[in-house]
């Protein structure tokens, strides 16, 4: 039986499991005060801190390094690839290290599998990293020359839960067309169709969530920008982290504004409401690229474990295709059946060529 290690490191902890096949026999994630980041400007600097803390936690739990088949990490802010596997080389890590797109916790674990890969001999992919990008040309045209749109965002949850869809269908995920929407913290919507992510809404050009602002009025954004009392920075943490239920009621939690329309809070009800009508109507904005011929809508992320919200989309989404609520997420599953697939030969990983040059 395949045993993976399974490495998907986040801002302020890293996630560590071992997969015996598809069932884990231990998931732990271990949380980074900001007094242990502290002494790190850059995220790549974490690399050796990091990697002390997989190796001690696959100790702590008998797990021989040179027992694993292979290693499956989170992929990091690379620049654009395709969907699936990619065997992590030094052409990635020279990226992740150099020239990534940001700077993002996810770009050391690739640093991290590819030292033990090659000090053990042991296979390493990233699965479905956060860059992946197959929009169609026609859905990357903006009406400016020096923007494109792009497909940046939660692949690695909305591509596990189309493929979930067509195996419970009995079908071939190169043979569905699905819209699915992740709602967690940030919010995005993509069309699955013909085997790829053609269209991608982006959590920063889509629904307002929990945390972000989403798609907001251009004019009145560019002037917020030149009134002299904003930065780059106060901007970007306006629109990432205090945007959303967060700007309008002080919260970011779903289930604490549920709570708060269920005593009566007309204007939580409004807002929460608001953010849910946000979703449907960016749902129906992917219909048009396949005619309205859709399979399935597909409700996933954390989010999706509200009735409330999910009752309140299929309302308005059902009249272009049946929906299917697969609640949470399970990013660690996720990356171990991609895996899987490619040490079962099921799937050929790719090869990344570092570009010196991005241009984004």
């Amino acid at each position: 039986m395949e045993k993976l290690l399974i490495l998907n490191p986040g801002s302020t902890s890293t996630k560590i499991g071992v997969f015996e096949g598809e069932t884990p026999l231990f998931i732990e994630s271990i949380d980074h005060s900001p007094e242990e980041l502290a002494p790190f400007d850059h995220v790549a600097e974490q690399y050796e801190f990091r990697k002390e803390l997989v190796v001690s936690t696959l100790e702590k739990h008998g797990v021989a390094l040179d027992s694993l088949s292979g290693i499956v990490s989170r992929g990091g802010l690379l620049t654009p690839i395709q969907a699936g596997a990619y065997e992590i080389n030094d052409d990635m890590v020279w990226q992740l290290k150099n020239k990534p797109q940001n700077e993002h916790a996810s770009n050391v674990g690739a640093m991290i599998a590819r030292a033990i890969s090659v000090e053990h001999n042991i296979p390493a992919y990233i699965y479905d990293g956060i860059t992946v990008d197959e929009l169609l040309p026609i859905n990357k045209i903006t009406g400016l020359t020096a923007f494109r749109r792009k497909g940046m965002g939660h692949n690695l949850n909305t591509r596990a839960a189309a493929m979930r869809y067509a195996r419970e269908s009995g079908k071939r995920y190169e043979n569905i067309t699905v819209i699915v929407a992740h709602m967690g913290g940030g919010i995005s919507v993509n069309l699955h169709n013909n085997g790829r992510i053609e269209d991608f809404i982006s959590d920063e050009e889509g629904p307002f969530s929990p945390e972000r602002a989403g798609g907001l009025p251009m004019f009145d954004v560019i002037k917020m920008c030149f009134d002299g009392e904003h930065t780059y920075g106060s901007m970007m943490k306006l629109v990432k982290r205090q945007g959303g239920l967060m700007a309008h009621l002080g919260t970011t939690d779903a289930r604490e504004v549920e709570k708060r329309i269920e005593a009566g809070d007309e204007h939580a009800k409004l807002i929460y409401e608001a953010m849910a009508l946000s979703i449907a109507k960016n749902i129906a904005k992917c219909a048009p690229n396949v005619c309205g011929r859709v399979d399935a809508i597909l409700l996933t992320g954390g989010i999706a474990y509200s009735q409330y919200i999910t009752s309140f989309i299929r309302d308005r989404v059902d009249f272009i295709a049946p929906v299917v609520v697969y609640p949470g997420e399970d990013e660690m599953l996720s990356l171990a059946l991609g895996g899987l697939r490619v040490l079962r030969k099921e799937e050929t990983a790719k090869t990344y060529t570092k570009v010196e040059n991005p241009g984004y």
